[in-house]
């Protein structure tokens, strides 16, 4: 039945009548009910004519099926009913698709996030979404298993958002279950892929049968007169396009309302969790009510992981997954197209920098990446500054920039309480190296934080209970920490468990005495680095640190009397030679000679392979002939004593006459190569000895090639000071302030002897 008016027949009457005793209503009260006049519930109990919205609102809130009750015409039979109203609907619904099409391109056809100077077309940005159909906080799962993979040695590729699961596309997750929630931490890409689905269906690209009708739920909480979802509904898409309809609104506002009755509408429900905690029953009643009796139609919902406890019986709950690296360079490659800075380079340089790619994962915080590497074609060179950037879009700008003003389940923790309660937690953990921990222990932190606020409760009980809506409330509304299992939690990235720690150090304790004095026992542990150039990176000043860095550094090698003789031959042996490049490069490439390996502290990365030969030629002719004396036979003896001969000829440029009889006469010792059967004895038999010999001459010439015979301690203290040397070069050389005083103290005594690093001291006493 197709027409605007529908009448009750009298057993359909005797029925209603019935459904009113045993829901214990009256007809004003049913009409109060339903937020209609008593007119229409009159007519319809007399078997007048009703308007056809009404007739079956009256029917659906009487739990009475309106077909079965309504007066059918004699010569309509019900095949002809159903044929009939098919054909409707389906022009109706093609008819609906073109009305609200220029609403949905408008709404949904563009974004703008964060500092973007003007919207982006959605489809030129967009990159497709990835589900994970079992939560990630619900899993039941140990911290051991989230370690298994971990150790020191690979913490740089340590991923605290590592997810295993299957994946599968929003698209397919939302063609399988007809009514779903779909949870995700801020800035995931929801309400991304919510406009994404309404521009794929009005352009009759994904359930083109139906009509997507969008609703931001904050604005429909707080509209004018608090209408219901379908008079909300209906209203919005009147008052946007009520000018290019020829039909009249009541006409529009039914059709409408037969779309999504007979299951032609694709709902989607943008923002659960930004509805405002004084709306929040009544609106959860209304869309709960409206699932309910607008069945056959598809919902999809959005909410932030640990919003307030919602229960939608009929909706499957699944969470938009972390990007992974194919939409990170699908996202890129859209973003950067046709600009100047090309997705190649910034791709490059993410793979270059684990810590930010880390971000990534993250839409949000991929788009901040973006915006400012477009602005130099790189990113900061001061990490902090960067994550702080980051910081500030979760902790504060997401919301604000949508004017969404969220309760503060602890009122008294402001943005700052926030702050310095993350780095608390944060230090706490990263001391212990507990990068995963136990939802009472996070609450437990909580608990010691908040008791000493203004006007906190005594109550031990009452803190509880505040301190396990604190750590709901950073999940929900910054997701900076987050549940990755039942009862285990994490920062969302390990790049702002890191950022946060330090920032205890700097900000939090004001980078005291006893702060840096605790951070800098640390110095030597490879997880701390990050933490390290962190600090110096956001502090006011570095001197401090760097100076109590270089202290504590020194202090490892200062008691060990054969440690100190060697840096006092490094020292001397750099002394001996007249070259342009600074001391400490000099001593830091005769300490990488001393431990027989390559050293670059960053001091010496300009020194070329000619001023190796201006430096001491002997060193090419000690470790490039010992090296290739030392190679198995798999390679050319030829070719070996091709290049060990090279470097007796370069080597022989600058030689004293002693030095150069003596290795004129060490290599007439060689035999002749073309004998190769001689050559192989002569090898087997006196090579140690030659090399031997070698090593002697160039000791007593050269003074270098001495076998220090380092003990294992000596040689682990020793490489220890040698990558806490170089890591102290990396802190010096990032983008932190600096003195230039500093900065000269630290390099002018880089691999000193003590006694000569406290010489040094006195002149600089005012710095240290």
């Amino acid at each position: 039945m197709t027409g605007r008016s529908l009448s009750c027949s009298p057993e359909g009457i005797q029925q209603a009548k019935r459904a009113l005793i045993r829901y214990s209503l009256t007809q004003k009260a049913l009409a109060e009910d339903l937020g209609i006049t008593r007119q229409p519930v009159g007519k319809f109990f007399t078997g007048k004519p009703v308007d056809r919205n009404l007739f079956v609102q009256i029917c659906d809130r009487l739990d009475l099926e309106w077909e079965e009750i309504v007066t059918q015409p004699a010569s309509e039979t019900k095949l002809e009913q159903t044929q009939d109203t098919h054909i409707d609907i389906t022009f109706i619904t093609q008819e609906i698709r073109e009305k609200i099409k220029p609403l949905i391109l408008e709404r949904c056809g563009t974004m703008r996030v964060l500092d973007m100077t003007q919207p982006v077309g959605l489809e030129d940005i967009y990159t497709n979404v990835n589900i994970l159909e079992k939560i990630t906080g619900q899993r039941r799962k140990e911290i051991a298993e989230f370690l298994k993979d971990f150790t020191d040695g690979d913490f740089e590729r340590f991923g605290l958002g590592k997810i295993t699961e299957k994946r599968v596309s929003g698209q397919e997750a939302v063609e399988k279950h007809p009514k779903l929630m779909i949870l995700g931490k801020p800035g995931a890409g929801k309400t991304t892929f919510l406009k994404y689905l309404a521009i794929q269906c009005i352009a009759g690209k994904f359930q083109s049968e139906r009509v997507p009708i969008f609703v931001t739920l904050k604005n429909f909480a707080e509209a004018t007169n608090k209408p219901g979802l379908l008079q909300y509904i209906c209203e919005d898409a009147i008052n946007h396009i009520s000018t290019k309809i020829s039909v009249i609104e009541k006409q529009f506002t039914l059709f409408i309302q037969d779309v999504i009755n007979h299951g032609n509408a694709l709902i989607l429900l943008d923002g659960l969790d930004e509805v405002r905690e004084e709306d929040n029953s009544r609106i959860l009643k209304e869309i709960r009510e409206f699932s309910d009796r607008f069945q056959h139609s598809n919902f999809v919902m959005t909410c932030r992981i640990a919003a307030r406890e919602y229960t939608f019986e009929k909706f499957t709950e699944v969470e938009v997954a972390d990007f992974d690296d194919k939409q990170i360079k699908n996202f890129a490659n859209k973003w950067f197209q046709g600009k100047a800075v090309k997705a190649e380079s910034f791709i490059k340089r993410l793979e270059d920098n684990n810590r930010i790619k880390q971000l990534a994962t993250s839409p949000l915080l991929l788009t901040l990446l973006c915006l400012a590497f477009e602005e130099s074609g790189d990113f900061p060179a001061n990490r902090s500054e960067l994550y702080k950037e980051g910081l500030d879009a979760l902790l504060k700008k997401w919301d604000a920039k949508r004017g969404i003003q969220r309760d503060q389940i602890y009122r008294k923790l402001s943005v700052q309480r926030k702050e310095d309660l993350l780095s608390k937690i944060a230090l706490i953990t990263f001391e212990r190296g507990d990068y995963f921990f136990k939802q009472k222990m996070a609450e437990q932190y909580i608990t010691n934080y908040i008791r000493n606020l203004p006007g906190a409760n005594a109550d031990e009980e009452a803190l509880q209970l505040d301190s396990e809506e604190v750590l709901r409330s950073i999940e929900h509304h910054h997701g900076l920490i987050v549940a990755r299992a039942k009862g285990i939690y994490s920062y969302s990235h390990l790049t702002f468990h890191e950022y946060f720690t330090a920032r205890e150090f700097v900000v939090v304790r004001q980078s005291s005495e006893e702060a840096l004095q605790n951070l800098v026992n640390y110095v030597t542990e490879k997880r701390w680095r990050e933490v390290f150039l962190l600090a110096v990176g956001m502090s006011p000043s570095a001197d401090r640190l760097l100076l109590l860095m270089k202290e504590k550094i020194d202090a490892i090698v200062s008691v060990n009397q054969r440690l100190q003789q060697f840096l006092v031959w490094v020292r001397d042996k750099s002394c001996s030679v007249d070259v342009t490049y600074k001391a400490a490069a000099v001593r830091a490439f005769y300490f990488g000679l001393g431990i027989d390996r390559d050293l670059d502290l960053g001091l010496d990365r300009d020194l070329s392979l000619d001023l190796l030969l201006d430096l001491d030629l002997s060193l090419n002719l000690d470790l490039s002939l010992s090296r290739t004396l030392s190679l198995s036979f798999g390679l050319s003896i030829s070719l070996r004593l091709s290049i060990s001969r090279t470097l007796f000829h370069t080597f022989s440029l600058s030689q004293t006459p002693e030095l150069k009889d003596s290795l004129q006469q060490l290599k007439e010792k060689i035999p002749n190569t073309k004998d190769s059967e001689r050559f192989l004895n002569w090898w087997k038999t006196d090579s140690q000895y030659w090399s031997k010999e070698l090593r002697e001459i160039i000791i007593k010439y050269r003074n270098i090639g001495h076998d220090w015979e380092f003990t294992t301690i000596q040689k682990t203290l020793l490489q220890q000071y040698y990558d806490a040397n170089k890591f102290l070069v990396h802190c010096l050389n990032s983008d932190c302030y600096v003195s230039r005083e500093v900065r000269q103290y630290v390099e002018n005594t880089l691999l000193l002897p003590i006694d000569d690093i406290k010489k040094h001291q006195q002149q600089f006493c005012k710095y240290v």
